[in-house]
């Protein structure tokens, strides 16, 4: 008897394989318009300065991918069920549409899709799920997909469990977890998300305060990272005003910054944090952590093994 397969389509925004690829995937960022020969120049350097030519994102992608398939197979599959994993990328090859059309060629019939990204906003994972909706629609592939598991009890312990860690490179957790300023973050996104009363920022402040309860601390707020080089504001404050704002105003020495909108070490954590918010923190002399990036953590994989499971078991 042949074994029911189920696809898995696991989506990210993706990233250049290399750094002759950069202008490539700037110009798919940018809708078809390449960038500026200063636009390249400085993403290229970002990239370069950070892995010089190694691009770990990709890697933790691939890996993350293989985790969910091999946990999913071993918690949930059985003689007459299999789970197979596909991925799915925003800006890089292969793209949503091709994930979906490369399970069609094979033969799935049924699909769930989810994203490497805990919380939902409709210009986010509804970006992605539209597309891999609509692909899927005209193969005649039927898909459903999981929104988000922004508190999933595994994915609270696996962030718990790294603030813990980082806190502890500031002194015993017991002592410093009252006067380190822990600081969680995420991908900022433009401020009309605002008007159409997204769940994005509640999301996040949920998950903020899940683990802030959880560790026992009392020094945290929420700042925004990352945001996009546009003409139209983006939700604030950003990350690197906030530090100023903390020393200038509460002289705060000590701070944790909590990146709970990544799931993997990517250009957004590893030069706007490791990089460029270091850098500040050395003008502005305090002592800067951030906590490790997810990436294939047990916990992380159980979590999205546990979601995807969940949508099936809805259908």
């Amino acid at each position: 008897m042949s074994k029911s397969k189920i696809g898995v389509l696991v989506m990210s925004y993706g990233t250049p394989e290399s750094l002759d690829q950069v202008e490539a995937y700037y110009t798919h960022i940018r809708r078809g318009h390449p960038p500026t020969a200063e636009q390249l120049e400085e993403l290229t350097s970002r990239y370069e300065q950070i892995v010089g030519g190694f691009f770990p994102l990709r890697e933790n992608t691939n890996r993350q991918v293989a985790a969910l398939e091999e946990t999913l197979n071993r918690q949930y599959g059985h003689d007459e069920l299999e789970f197979v994993c596909y991925q799915g990328l925003k800006h890089a090859h292969p793209l949503i549409e091709e994930g979906v059309e490369q399970m069609a060629k094979d033969g799935i019939s049924q699909a769930i899709g989810v994203v490497l990204a805990p919380h939902y906003s409709v210009m986010s994972v509804g970006g992605y799920i539209q597309r891999a909706q609509a692909k899927a629609d005209e193969l005649d592939l039927s898909m459903s997909f999981v929104k988000d598991y922004h508190v999933h009890p595994k994915l609270i312990e696996a962030l718990v469990n790294r603030v813990q860690d980082a806190l502890s490179k500031f002194g015993p957790i017991e002592t410093v977890r009252d006067q380190v300023r822990v600081l969680f973050s995420a991908h900022s996104l433009p401020a009309r998300i605002l008007e159409l009363n997204d769940p994005y920022p509640d999301q996040l402040l949920e998950t903020s305060r899940a683990i802030a309860d959880r560790v026992g601390l009392s020094q945290w707020q929420f700042s925004w990272q990352s945001a996009g080089q546009t003409s139209v504001p983006w939700l604030g404050p950003d990350i690197l005003d906030t530090l100023r704002t903390v020393v200038a105003e509460e002289q705060v020495k000590q701070v944790l910054v909590a990146p709970v909108g990544f799931v993997s070490d990517h250009l957004e954590v590893l030069y706007d944090l490791d990089i460029e918010a270091q850098a500040l923190a050395r003008e502005l002399d305090i002592h800067l952590e951030r906590t490790a990036s997810l990436n294939t953590d047990p916990l992380y994989i159980d979590t999205l093994a546990d979601v995807v499971n969940q949508q099936l078991e809805r259908k």
